[in-house]
């Protein structure tokens, strides 16, 4: 009986311990309504329009141009941006390419996705994708890992025609992370997200006041965690539960054996 108090104590903090750790791994929810979403891009890295993950943002262009997004990406987010360019009727064969810039503005890697594409002659549209690493909450100074802070992303046509130069197109873009949670936990962080503009501060005001200079006002709806909190802690506790447990349960199988029986006097 007392057995099987010890396991059933154990399976209860078990599946209390694992429910948090389980929602971790579930897909971060939409910023906002695609209503919301900008329909203009930028021309440069600092004129990127901002969006928030899971808004789709459209931009009408021509050809040729460089069109610039930018958006958040916390510690322990792998983030996946997709494209898809609307082509005029008639059109040659063209390329068009994908690419993701950290905050030192690092081209980063994809680790999957069609990040480049050939549209066939006449084809209505081209679809691309970039499936980053997980963003990490520290890294070494000379390593290229992805980190927390605002991510820019290009979009633009890498072989086409010239007489297709500056014909009209229509792009849409969507920006998505998936919580990878304490697997992607390091023991580190931080000072301040890779944000630019946010190490810069305005002079005090007369009255006493200061602003922040931050070129970047986006960041995520919950904040910067900055890796404080992962997963992890859940099953370091986890286990340090169930090994107090086992050494209950361990205790209670093994109490009295090789204790001499008592004899009660006279027998």
């Amino acid at each position: 009986m007392r057995i099987t108090r010890v396991l059933g104590a154990a399976a209860l903090m078990f599946g209390l311990a694992a429910t948090p750790a389980a929602a971790d791994s579930s897909p971060s929810p939409s910023a906002s309504t695609d209503s919301e979403a900008p329909t203009t891009a930028g021309t440069s890295f600092r004129t990127a329009t901002e969006i928030e993950q899971g808004q789709t943002a459209t931009a009408d262009g021509s050809a040729g141009d460089y069109l610039y997004w930018s958006f958040p990406a916390d510690a322990g987010q792998r983030p996946t941006v997709r494209a898809t360019v609307k082509l005029p009727e008639a059109h040659a064969a063209e390329t068009w390419q994908v690419d993701v810039y950290d905050g030192l503005r690092r081209r980063q890697a994809c680790q999957y996705g069609a990040q480049t594409r050939t549209a066939a002659a006449g084809a209505g549209s081209v679809e691309l994708a970039c499936v980053l690493r997980t963003v990490r909450a520290w890294s070494e100074p000379w390593a290229n890992d992805p980190l927390p802070g605002t991510y820019y992303v290009r979009l633009t046509v890498v072989d086409l025609t010239t007489g297709d130069l500056g014909l009209p197109v229509r792009a849409e873009l969507r920006a998505d992370s998936k919580d990878v949670g304490g697997a992607a936990a390091v023991d580190g962080s931080l000072a301040e997200p890779l944000v630019p503009g946010i190490a810069v501060t305005s002079a005090d005001d007369e009255d006493g006041s200061s602003a922040s200079a931050v070129l970047s006002s986006i960041e995520p709806d919950d904040g910067w965690s900055s890796g404080w909190w992962s997963d992890r802690w859940v099953w370091t506790a986890l286990g340090g539960a169930l090994a107090a447990l086992a050494g209950v349960g361990g205790y209670a199988l093994t109490r009295g054996a090789g204790r001499p029986s008592r004899v009660p006097p006279g027998a």
